[in-house]
């Protein structure tokens, strides 16, 4: 099977039914920031050490790929999809709370950086807000959208900031904080 097809030569791109839209769709750019992030899920992935780290990284790129199905499909489409729900996002605020048990609590606003791993996953917390920002964009616009994937971004964006933290402490990155210049 060829990777190329020429069928988006002419700025077109198939919605999960299968139908005609032009790449500077809306709901085509919450897709592709989705995409984006889950690359740089990957990026952190290969800088991370820790295997539970590695592990939650690995599966929210699975899950990732389910949620850029769940954008290009429309509730009019026949062929079936296995949308985000309330449990998926509910999962996410469990691990969240798993992982701040571990860190010390947090006084003060902190930079994103650290360790490698830590400075990828808070650049992933960042294109998740985006993808946010761009879903409630696009539900002023079009609202048959999956309510359940706006809350489950603004989870795992949670997720990600958390996660970086516990990703500084796993690997000895300092967390800097923010000074107030005068």
């Amino acid at each position: 099977m060829k990777i190329y097809t020429g069928r988006g030569d002419q700025g077109k791109t198939s919605l999960f039914s299968g139908e005609r839209v032009g790449k500077d769709l809306p709901r085509v750019a919450v897709y592709g920031t989705l995409d984006e992030l889950n690359s740089v899920l990957g990026i952190a992935l290969s800088f991370s050490r820790n295997q539970k780290v590695r592990e939650v990284l690995l599966s929210l790129q699975h899950k990732l790929f389910q949620a850029g199905a769940d954008m290009a499909t429309t509730s009019a489409q026949k062929r079936p999809v296995d949308r985000i729900k309330e449990s998926d996002w509910r999962s996410l605020e469990t691990l969240i709370d798993e992982l701040q048990e571990e860190l010390p609590p947090l006084k003060d606003f902190i930079l994103p950086g650290g360790s490698s791993g830590a400075a990828f996953v808070h650049l992933a917390r960042v294109v998740c807000r985006r993808a946010e920002r761009q879903w409630v964009a696009l539900m002023k616009v079009d609202q048959d959208m999956n309510s359940e994937l706006l809350i489950y971004l603004n989870r795992l964006s949670d997720l990600f900031f958390v996660l970086a933290r516990y990703e500084n402490v796993l690997e000895g990155g300092k967390e800097e904080i923010w000074q107030k210049e005068d």
